[in-house]
This record gives C-alpha cells, structure tokens and sequence, in this order.
C-alpha cells in the first residue's frame, strides 16, 4: 500500500474498493480504473468469476419488462459484440466471445410477457421477428408446440395432464445469445483494469468497515475504508459492494440493510447439461430459448449438447442458502423435473436416465422483484451493485458504466435520491434511469419475476 499524504493527514490509500470480482465487480473496477481512479478489488475466492459468475448461463437476451431494463440489455450486447475493442487490454488467456445464435421467446398465447416486451423493442428499435404458428412450426420442426403450462412439477399429478392448447407464436431476436466463456469474461476485466491501474486482491474478506464517526450507517456519516480478516484496514473515499450472494451480509456489515427498501437474499440454484436431439446438430442449428409455458429456459452448448435452466415458476422452490453454505449435489428432483419439461417440448431429445445427471449447483443473489439494484446507499461513499445474479451477467459492461457515471455524479455533489441520475448508453445514445434500480423503489409488481438466462 502506498502512504499518501495531504497537508499532515493522511490521504485514502484508494479512490475505490470494490467488493468481488466477479464480472459485474470486474467492468466496475474496469470502468472506473479507466477514469483515472485508484481502485483495488478483494474477493474471497482464488481468482476473478470464481464465485457465482463461473456458474453463469451466461444468455444474452433482451426480453425485460421495463424500458430501462431492455435499453441496459440492448446496450450491453454491443459490449459483448466489440469485446476485445472494449477492453483495450491483452489477455494471455484471450477472450471471451459471443455466440450470436438467436433466441425465440415461445409466446402461448394472447395474454402474456411478449406483450410487454413488443412495444419496448419498437420503441427502442431492438430488432426482432414475429413468427406465427406457421412460421414457428417451419422453423422449430422438431418441437412440441402444444401447451401443457403452467409449470408444475414432474411429482406433481398436473405434469401428466394431455395438452390443452397450442403455441400461438414466437418472437425471435436475431441479436441474441450466450457468451461461451463467464470465467474467461471476467478474467478480462481482471486484466482490463489492471492496465489502467487497478489492483486486485484475492483470497481476501472483507469483515468490517470503518467510517468517520466510527460507527456504522448514522445519519450524515461516511465510509472510509474496510477492516479485513487479517486484522488489516485499507482506506479509500468510496466501496462498492458487488458481493454476489455475499452482498446482503456485506450490507448488514456496513449497516445499511435494514434501510433498503428493496433487498436481495442469496438462494440455491441448478442448471442442467443435457445431450442435444439426435436429429439434428442442436450447437449449430439450435437457438437459445424462454419457454415460459414449460417453466425452462435452454440454450446451445459445444458438442451438440444443451445447457437448461429454470424460469424459477412459482411451483419451483426457492431455497435461501448461506453464502458460503455447503451445496451439495444436483437434486433427482430437478434434474427430473427440468429434462422432463424440455422432453415434453423437443421429443427427440430422449429422457437422460437418472444416473447421468450432470449439472452445475451454484447460488445467487437476488432481489425481491428480480429487478437489481444499482445505487448508492444511506452510508456517504458506499454504493450497492447487487441483486444481480439471476440474470444480469448480459449487462456487466453497461452495470459498470451506469455505476460509475452513479459514483462521480453523486461524488460531485449530485442528489440522487431525490432526482435520479438519467445515464446516456455507450453503445446506443439510448436513456439508462437510475430510478429503476433504486434501493428505495416500489416492488415492481410488473416484472416477470422470473429468469431466461
């Protein structure tokens, strides 16, 4: 650590820590490195996205039902799409990449998430195609376009009722995708930030804070710093928390949990790896796909292979789990239920026997409406970027953006609590509001509240 001096006191060692390194905490330390701030990221894991981001699908997709969230995931894409253009940074590992292989959102019938999302996309010229029935089954030969929703369980009696309808279309966005590689994408910014100067450190844990008063969260007080385990204490004018599934413990740390009115709790979640169809090349032919009506979302893997995720339905349980909780396994029950659900769409898949489940068990952190929150808090100099794992890998560049044009604004003297900041998109010019991801919303009742990827 340098020892910077100012007039006979001391000077922050830091302009900013940033609490994880994963890859939101990464294009935040990235983004703000790049302004010219002095940043060190610590997190307890061995290296950067080893924690949650690691465990990411990783599908890039634009199907939100707020106008902020379909601009952020819109201006994110480009992010992904000029990767290597956007980091300006070698990597001896190389880059994560983007797969563009499309998604079709199954649309079941008049009433549902497509209506949201069409008059998003028009106004903010998010290309898209809509398919009707017949187009859908032309280009989805192989699917069982009958519904049989709402999700249940394969326990449950409903499961096996006869369908009780058809698919009335799709829309499909040409745009989107998966990034092939979540670990690498933060290893990146890892690497982006640190040509700008960032510092990172791992193997490292946060356990307190220090503030000007001395004590947590009063009215009018300020962070200054954070005490690690190791009985250490780094100063710095401004600290981020990008904690993942460690963020609500990092908030109560810093004694500002109980006055978000929004919070985010750390649950328990599995994907599947499952083979693709035999009857056709599924990694190269294949799209991403939301099927809300099955409660699964699913996309291409390498090797004709299919990584499946949950839409998180109301049937399926939320399992609250400790940060640093042991996991376990893949349950029988998921694997079942969630291969049974994507057998029912594409037949020819086959049912996977139970003995060859294969999955990926990690937690993330979300909020109470799904919905993230990117903002400052009630402690001066402590910002929040969390409530992000279900789904908001899409967006790191664009988080980090928005978060860092949010610390120098409100540094500099801004209000946004009581007039939130209205951010300018890198790559489309279009209108980030802030208010969206407020801590002090509303529960935003018109969310989807579920999760595509």
């Amino acid at each position: 650590m340098s020892d910077h001096t100012v007039a006979g006191s001391r000077e922050p060692e830091y302009d900013a820590i940033i609490i994880g390194a994963g890859v939101i905490g990464g294009a935040v330390a990235y983004e703000l490195a790049r302004r010219g701030h002095r940043t060190l990221s610590i997190d307890k894991g061995p290296g950067a996205g080893y924690g949650s981001t690691s465990a990411s699908s990783a599908v890039i997709r634009f199907s939100y039902s707020t106008e902020t969230g379909v601009a952020a995931a819109w201006d994110g894409m480009h992010y992904w799409q000029n990767w290597a253009e956007y980091l300006d940074a070698p990597d001896e590992s190389g880059y994560a990449k983007l797969v563009q292989c499309g998604m079709v959102l199954l649309i079941q019938g008049e009433e549902g998430h497509h209506n949201r999302v069409m008059p998003l996309w028009d106004r903010l010229k998010v290309p898209y195609e809509y398919w009707d029935r017949a187009e859908l089954e032309q280009r989805l030969p192989t699917f069982d376009l009958d519904l049989y929703g709402p999700p249940s369980r394969s326990t449950d009696d409903d499961f096996w009722k006869d369908a009780h309808g058809t698919m009335v279309g799709a829309l499909f966005s040409p745009d989107a995708g998966y990034v092939d590689d979540p670990q690498l994408a933060a290893h990146n910014l890892q690497r982006a930030a640190e040509a700008q100067g960032g510092e990172f450190r791992f193997r490292t844990e946060v356990v307190g804070f220090t503030t000007r008063s001395g004590a947590s969260a009063v009215s009018g007080d300020r962070v200054t710093g954070v005490e690690l385990a190791d009985g250490s204490t780094v100063t710095a004018k401004v600290v981020v928390n990008v904690g993942g599934p460690h963020s609500s413990d990092i908030n109560k740390l810093a004694g500002v949990y109980d006055a978000m009115n929004i919070k985010t709790e750390s649950i328990r979640h599995e994907t599947y790896h499952v083979p693709g169809p035999s009857d056709m090349d599924f990694t190269a032919d294949g799209f991403a796909v939301a099927d809300d009506d099955s409660g699964i979302y699913f996309r291409p893997q390498p090797g004709n292979n299919i990584l499946l995720g949950t839409t998180d339905p109301p049937c399926d349980p939320k399992v609250p789990v400790g940060p640093d909780e042991e996991l376990g396994e893949v349950t029988s029950e998921g694997w079942e239920t969630n291969t049974m659900r994507i057998n029912k769409r594409m037949p020819t898949l086959g049912v996977p026997l139970p003995h060859e489940k294969k999955g990926v068990v990690d937690r993330y952190d979300k909020s109470d409406d799904w919905i993230p929150l990117y903002d400052r808090t009630n402690l001066d100099g402590f910002y929040v970027a969390i409530g992000t794992s279900g789904n908001q890998f899409k967006n790191a560049g664009v988080a980090g953006h928005m978060m860092a044009e949010l610390i120098e604004a409100v540094e500099g003297g801004h209000d946004h609590d009581a007039d939130p900041l209205q951010v300018t998109a890198r790559y489309t010019g279009l209108n980030l509001d802030m208010a969206t991801f407020s801590r002090n919303r509303q529960m935003n009742t018109a969310s989807s509240m579920s999760v595509h990827g």
